[in-house]
């Protein structure tokens, strides 16, 4: 029996979140599946930045607290900004199912992917980033329709 991987990447993605994967995949080290956190710097990528976001992982229990979120992505997310818990927001687009897609995105220790076919559509694609000998981050990105 063949199982479904929740929010799996698909091959063809949207052009700005496959810059964004891109990047991700340049910040491995030597045979590491998964970059460390402290290699990822928002400022490095300044083409990028209008389209991330930064999730810190807290494991017990487990909850995602929002470390950077560019204004151009911050859409219909009542109260979303740095400092707070996505768990604390009211969840709309752009971060429809975000606490689901975030904690499979940790729970797999890969890359995620979430599409919205609703009013607005748009794309969000979680990755995963090590530190301290987990999963301690998630660097995010999101492209709507016609950006």
């Amino acid at each position: 029996m063949k199982s479904v991987v929740p929010f799996a990447v698909t091959k063809s993605l949207e052009p700005g979140l496959a810059r964004v994967l891109d990047h991700w995949d340049a910040l491995k080290r030597g045979a590491n599946d998964i970059p460390f956190a402290d290699d990822m710097k928002i400022c490095s990528v300044p083409a990028l930045a209008g389209e991330l976001m930064l999730l810190h992982v807290y494991a017990k229990p487990e909850r995602f607290r929002i470390d950077y979120l560019a204004e151009d992505i911050v859409g219909d997310g009542r109260g979303a900004a740095p400092g707070r818990f996505i768990d604390e927001i009211t969840l709309g687009g752009p971060f429809d199912y975000l606490r689901a897609q975030a904690s499979a995105t940790v729970e797999r220790g890969a890359p995620s992917l979430y599409r919205h076919d609703g009013e607005e559509p748009y794309a969000r694609l979680l990755l995963p980033l090590w530190a301290d000998g987990h999963i301690a981050m998630l660097l995010g990105a999101v492209e709507r329709a016609g950006d």
